[in-house]
């Protein structure tokens, strides 16, 4: 669907909500900015509190006749120390502490640390970073199960409830916990478009979440969140079995130094492209704008780089959750991303091979030719039918520098498709034949001022269009 007033990128913008942001007139204001999908983070807030936001939104969806995307991203198994002392203490480096599993307040050379598998799971020599590795300690010496020795590294401030980092710890807890077995229920319940697993490891975390899906019927689509080493050393199995993937660089900078991840997020989008998967740019794009009500000119480079490293989206995190200018920061990457897309062709046209001996290969050839073509013709739109959205993800992920507009009779795509690069959806029931479909779609297309008479389109479709095939067609058409 599409609204006149609402501002389009090709490159799309996720927004996470909170308390700066849960209200319906702050909602309309970021949609028409530019965002495409909200976010609902599970590691903050409460079921209720979530169920009242969908409703929001949903109705918010309505009121301008968009299409906004949900996505509900779990928490994970997400470590942390517990509550200190006066909320405030200091460790100084050289200092010998004392971790422990026992629930109890740290003072004194003991961290109570929320981490069941401590004893088992941590060996002599390896870091432990506290506060975004603001804080590192040394492991010297495993006590028991629930007790080990440490030596500070780098001292400094410790205050309740910070996260910690194991970088180089082989972890036996699950990705996948029981608080967020609950939480995907939940997301399944309410109809989520996108579900995004966090501390993803190895593939075999993803199928868990799918196998859950599954159980339930659902066709919500899975996010793998890159943020611990070994999902980057297992990348690419990751990207193989889940739907798409989100570069989460504030943890991934802790676990990994830091140098090492805008290489990390180059491979990643690069692989991505070519497994046909969006993938998602996300953590600190516009972290100024918490604060501030502009963004500071690396900022802006930031995010002008995911644009150009060829990224379906750019995430905003607190910037809209908890920020003073969420609307603004929504704004600021919308000019920025229109700005980048406009000036910079390298983006465009990143045609992959179809591969004949895939069981698809017919379809994709179609959706090749289709992005080939819509360059050699100077075509307005690629315009093209899906049931089940994979010749919406494959034409996106050859980066077509024209607009892709797709129409099916399947609702849940009409949101799904929205963290998709370039793609908007319409809804088109009817199973008329090619040439009464394609003059359907085009005076659709019309009459919302996306085409005008002498435009030259492309139109992919199976035929017969009664029996829904696979996408077996390709006509060119100057709009009449």
């Amino acid at each position: 669907m599409i609204n006149p007033k609402v501002k389009h990128n090709k490159t799309k913008i996720v927004a996470t909500l909170g308390p700066a942001t849960e209200d319906k007139a702050i909602l309309k204001k970021l949609i028409l900015a530019g965002v495409d999908v909200f976010r609902i983070n599970f590691s903050h807030g409460s079921l209720e509190g979530h169920l009242e936001t969908i409703k929001l939104i949903r109705a918010v969806n309505k009121d301008l006749n968009t299409s906004v995307a949900i996505l509900g991203d779990l928490q994970g198994p997400k470590l942390r120390i517990g509550k200190v002392a006066g909320n405030k203490m200091v460790v100084k480096r050289g200092q010998e502490l004392h971790l422990t599993t026992k629930a109890q307040e740290s003072k004194d050379g003991l961290l109570h640390v929320k981490f069941p598998s401590l004893g088992k799971d941590l060996k002599p020599g390896e870091p432990v970073l506290l506060d975004d590795g603001k804080i590192e300690l040394r492991i010297t010496k495993i006590i028991d199960k629930n007790n080990v020795m440490a030596k500070v590294i780098t001292g400094g401030p410790l205050s309740s409830n910070k996260g910690f980092n194991l970088p180089s710890t082989q972890l036996s807890v699950e990705s996948l916990t029981s608080k967020d077995k609950k939480d995907a229920v939940f997301a399944i319940e309410n109809e989520f478009d996108w579900i995004a697993l966090s501390f993803v490891r190895e593939a075999k975390d993803i199928i868990k979440l799918k196998n859950i899906l599954k159980r339930h019927k659902s066709d919500a689509r899975i996010i793998a969140k890159i943020e611990k080493p070994q999902a980057v050393e297992n990348l690419d199995e990751i990207i193989e079995v889940t739907d798409a993937v989100m570069i989460a660089r504030g943890d991934l900078g802790v676990e990994l130094p830091m140098e090492r991840v805008p290489i990390i997020q180059k491979l990643a989008v690069e692989k991505c492209l070519k497994a046909t998967k969006p993938v998602i740019i996300a953590t600190q794009m516009m972290e100024s704008m918490i604060e501030s009500p502009s963004p500071t000119r690396a900022e802006a480079n930031d995010v002008a780089n995911a644009v150009m490293d060829g990224a379906d989206a750019v995430m905003l995190s607190a910037e809209t959750s908890i920020g003073k200018f969420p609307v603004r920061a929504v704004e600021a990457v919308e000019k920025i991303l229109a700005s980048t897309e406009t000036g910079w062709d390298d983006i465009y046209h990143k045609m992959q091979d179809p591969n004949p001996n895939s069981r698809t290969f017919y379809s994709d050839e179609i959706c090749y030719t289709a992005v080939s073509m819509s360059e050699n013709i100077n075509a307005k739109a690629i315009i093209s039918m899906t049931q089940t959205g994979y010749t919406a993800f494959k034409i996106a992920s050859s980066r077509p520098n024209c607009n892709v507009f797709i129409f099916t009779s399947n609702k849940k795509l009409l949101t799904q498709l929205s963290l998709v690069w370039n793609v908007r959806v319409f809804y088109y029931d009817k199973k008329s034949n090619t040439d009464d479909t394609v003059k359907d779609v085009i005076t659709v297309l019309k009459k919302v001022g996306e085409l005008k008479i002498g435009d030259i389109v492309i139109n992919t479709a199976a035929m017969p269009a009664s029996e829904r095939r696979k996408t077996n067609t390709l006509k060119i058409t100057r709009v009449r």
